[in-house]
């Protein structure tokens, strides 16, 4: 089965923000700060991803209804 792009981005952005969802509740959890230091550069980088495939998604909505 073929997946247009924009279901590929949805699957990746929902896959992404499960993996914020569980590192969010592993801060709960967490003392260490060097464990929290890596849980929360790991949240910022699926944050960055999120924000750039939302705008990606964003821009393509804009380009189909330019065409």
């Amino acid at each position: 089965m073929h997946m247009n792009q924009r279901d590929a981005n949805i699957l990746c952005l929902r896959d992404t923000l499960e993996h914020l969802t569980t590192n969010q509740q592993r801060l709960e959890w967490l003392e260490d700060p060097d464990s929290i230091r890596l849980i929360t550069e790991n949240m910022i980088r699926d944050l960055v991803r999120c924000q750039r495939l939302c705008e990606s998604m964003r821009r393509r909505c804009s380009l189909e209804r330019v065409a």
